[in-house]
């Protein structure tokens, strides 16, 4: 929907709570409340439609007003999920998408006097699908996974956290990074793509191989931390002839060297550490 909570009409709105509540002087509040003035370019002008953004109470409201949607989906026996002005309906072909999308807009348009946004609203399989974060891969039996854009944008904010020119003490990386991925693991629990995370977490591991390279510039400083780590002299001079950063923490003396054990007691758990976690919980 466009710009829902600025659409939300406001008699259609209360017509609805008053079915369910019969105080009418909690349902004059609420009519106070939907019409309180909005400050726009220091004038405040009043509210003829929309809900204020931000409000508790918000949310609610919206979910009163989609709750004619929700039933009519029901009714025809779709599979469908809505979070607030945002829905999903799962279909078995793309006709059907097409004729499901096109009897919902005319619902929301005539009978809720909500705008649909035409150009966001589109008919598409499941696999390509974005809903909160989330699609889905295989037919049959579908899985859970993160969409696209979204590990696009996981993995850019890695790139960020794990930058190795800034000198930083690779312990305040990892304590900024393991709180990152804490959070985001805690969001996209629902996943169930655990090669993908494993994936994902060797890529993290090579990237903070590689600040470690960039910290230690000299050569004479490389050899010497590589030798620290257990290296045979003769191998570690082998990092006094680059500078290919990337290149020298993908070698595999570097994985040996810094091996998932290693990190691990350096404090870096990783995104699937955090995923089994909070499976178990």
């Amino acid at each position: 929907m466009e710009k829902f909570f600025d659409q939300v009409n406001h008699d259609l709105l209360m017509a609805r709570l008053a079915k369910r509540i019969h105080d009418k002087r909690l349902l004059g509040v609420i009519r106070r409340y939907l019409q309180a003035g909005m400050m726009m370019g220091g004038f405040v002008s009043q509210r003829e439609k929309g809900t204020p953004q931000g409000s508790p109470l918000s949310p609610l409201l919206s979910n009163i007003l989609l709750d004619d949607l929700d039933k009519k989906l029901d009714a025809r026996g779709h599979r469908f999920c809505r979070y607030a002005d945002d829905c999903q309906i799962y279909v078995q072909s793309r006709r059907a998408g097409h004729r499901v999308k096109d009897n919902v807009t005319a619902f929301l348009e005539t009978r809720l006097k909500l705008p649909v946004n035409r150009e966001k609203s589109r008919v598409v399989s499941v696999s390509r699908s974005n809903f909160l974060g989330y699609s889905f891969v295989g037919k049959a039996n579908p899985r859970i996974r993160c969409s696209n854009e979204t590990i696009k944008r996981f993995k850019k904010r890695i790139r960020q956290l794990t930058r190795g020119h800034d000198r930083e003490a690779i312990e305040v990386k990892l304590a900024r990074l393991d709180r990152y991925i804490r959070g985001w693991t805690s969001y996209f629990r629902l996943a169930e793509t655990r090669r993908l995370f494993a994936d994902i977490d060797s890529w993290i591991r090579s990237r903070l191989r590689m600040c470690l390279m960039k910290q230690w510039f000299k050569p004479r400083t490389r050899v010497r931390k590589m030798i620290e780590l257990g290296l045979p002299v003769d191998e570690a001079k082998g990092y006094c002839q680059h500078k290919r950063w990337w290149f020298l923490a993908q070698l595999h003396h570097t994985r040996f060297a810094m091996n998932n054990r290693w990190w691990h007691k350096r404090g870096f758990r990783g995104v699937r550490f955090y995923m089994e976690r909070f499976a178990n919980t």
